[in-house]
């Protein structure tokens, strides 16, 4: 038995599901419901044909059936037109005139089905009333079969529709989520790095002032280039962090000894953009602008399987709970960085903070290895 999406030319037609889950047999819905009508009538012509062939063969038989199928296949279309208006009504009265509408239908059905068995098979077409009622039951229970199918399909493409609508918004979140981590980290940097420039100025050391100002200047057209949800390479990042320890340069001098120990395997590897800044900027406000002699940052990355592991490591005091710290933090950078690898690698990543045994503190961030 055939069963049906709504006719291809009906306005009132169920909403197309979104490309994001739905399965693509029914991408296309008018293709779909030619093919699902043309297959399931031939399908019960078939069946009915053997039916009536293995009860004795007669042309008259076959040619009764060919008709009885022909017209069916007519009422279904006319059917989904019908079904699709009524999706537009208020729900009880769309029940109605479909229970209203398959009865109707069930009983032309039967009237054209028995007319026609008297006109091919007896000798005084008519409509026989003991016919018409034995054709009542089988052309209900066609018609109520096909109507069902109808209405089961278009229920599981408005759920998948539903289900996609909801990952759209999932999405959504997500992103305006990242974003708003992305956009935090600008403010939180600006703050610190203007009010290194203030110092310098407070200072007298206005060149340097100025060398700060043109170097943030390019570090932010590097940064603000991309969007605020993007994945960039290792690679990138690790030139983003050298643009930003130019700027912190200017201030610390020799008192900050950066080094980057990254393996070329892990270069490709994509993670989420300034995700190491805030670590690094940590490591100089806690390990470098304590100590007089400065302290050395060291960024390393290497590929272990199918898994990038990235550490920022420095030598300055560790850490120290008695200690109290600098107040010029927003304290946005450690949680920033949590949020953003749960928004982005969900439970599949690693992310632990450690005193290093030779004094200093690290961080690890271990990530999935992926190229897009």
């Amino acid at each position: 038995m055939a069963t049906s999406l709504p006719a291809p030319s009906n306005p009132q037609a169920p909403i197309r599901p979104s490309n994001l889950a739905v399965r693509p047999f029914f991408e296309d819905k008018a293709r779909a419901f030619w093919i699902l009508q043309a297959a399931g009538w031939t399908g019960y012509l078939v069946l009915r044909t053997v039916s009536a062939i293995s009860g004795g063969f007669t042309l008259q038989g076959v040619v009764s059936i060919l008709v009885e199928t022909i017209v069916g296949y007519c009422i279904t279309l006319l059917l989904s037109v019908l079904y699709g208006f009524y999706r537009g009504l208020p729900r009880i009265t769309a029940i109605l005139l479909t229970v209203f509408t398959l009865g109707a239908a069930t009983f032309i059905y039967a009237l054209l089905d028995t007319f026609s068995f008297s006109l091919i098979k007896l000798s005084a077409p008519g409509v026989d009333v003991k016919l018409l009622i034995g054709s009542l039951f089988l052309n209900f229970t066609v018609l109520a079969g096909w109507s069902a199918l109808y209405f089961g399909i278009n229920f599981y493409l408005i759920v998948e529709e539903q289900i996609d609508q909801l990952q759209h918004l999932e999405t959504q979140a997500s992103s305006a989520q990242l974003a708003m981590l992305r956009y935090q980290l600008n403010p939180h940097f600006l703050f610190n790095t203007l009010n290194s420039i203030s110092t310098l100025v407070l200072l007298k050391q206005t060149e340097r002032a100025n060398a700060m100002l043109s170097r943030l200047s390019s570090f932010l057209r590097y940064t603000l280039a991309n969007e605020p949800t993007a994945h960039v390479t290792l690679a990138q990042e690790v030139e983003t962090l050298k643009l930003y320890l130019e700027i912190e340069k200017m201030r610390f001098e020799d008192r900050l000894r950066p080094t980057f120990e990254i393996d070329p395997a892990a270069e490709r590897a994509r993670l989420p953009s300034l995700l190491l800044q805030p670590l690094v900027e940590n490591a100089i406000k806690y390990a470098v602008t304590p100590k007089e002699e400065g302290a050395e940052i060291r960024v390393s990355a290497r590929l272990i399987g199918d898994r990038v592991r990235i550490s920022v490591n420095d030598t300055g005091p560790g850490l120290q709970p008695t200690r109290n710290r600098p107040s010029l933090s927003t304290g946005v950078g450690i949680a920033n960085i949590r949020e953003r690898l749960a928004q982005s690698f969900g439970t599949d990543h690693r992310f632990e903070v450690r005193a290093m045994p030779t004094g200093g503190f690290g961080v690890e961030i271990e990530i999935p290895f992926q190229l897009e």
